[in-house]
């Protein structure tokens, strides 16, 4: 058990404090279960299924900054696997998808708005991946998820946050090297 003294001595992190200050941000979750009115998807939606013909990220962008927003968290890759940015490492990503003919990519278009309009940009990247079939088995599927992470963290400029959840319970047996990972290549950024 950790002493009441010991617990005193705890000193606040300046990333801490900066994220602290930044206060209010939004997430935003766009992927290929949004054309199936499921919350979640589970890996086995067609690619073709995602042609957002209508796409404005500038429009979502201005909107966040109108709300008094100091940044964005976009939903790279949920829990069925399916990327939004242009991504070597599966198929299940807009590459293989209708909307601008396979050259798409949401990650790109709202990183770059974020920074047009001055707002700060975060990733969200699933460590749980339904479509991939190499989840579950180790380091195979831990080098394929830092693949991800490091496409993420090194083609799309500065990134504010970087946001893993724990469904499927993955996600903690290798959060300390994801951390490592996160620091050498966004010295700035905190992980949610």
């Amino acid at each position: 058990m950790i002493s009441d003294e010991k617990l005193a001595r705890v000193v606040t992190h300046e990333r801490q404090i900066r994220f602290q200050q930044f206060e209010f941000y939004a997430f935003i979750h766009f992927t290929v279960n949004t054309f199936t009115d499921r919350e979640w998807g589970d890996g086995s939606e067609s690619p073709s299924i995602f042609d957002p013909t209508k796409l404005n990220a500038e429009q979502w962008v201005r909107a966040v900054k109108s709300a008094g927003m100091r940044g964005l968290i976009l939903t790279c890759k949920h829990h069925d696997g399916f990327c939004l940015w242009q991504t070597k490492l599966t198929e299940h990503s807009v590459a293989a998808s209708p909307w601008k003919n396979g050259r798409g990519d949401v990650v790109r278009e709202v990183s770059d708005a974020c920074r047009k309009y001055g707002l700060k940009f975060g990733v969200y990247l699933s460590p749980w991946d339904m479509n991939c079939p190499l989840y579950g088995q180790g380091k195979a599927y831990d080098d394929y998820f830092v693949g991800q992470l490091t496409e993420l963290l090194t083609n799309y400029g500065e990134v504010f946050s970087v946001w893993f959840d724990g469904a499927c319970g993955e996600l903690h047996r290798r959060s300390r090297e994801q951390r490592s990972i996160h620091r050498g290549l966004q010295r700035n950024g905190h992980r949610l």
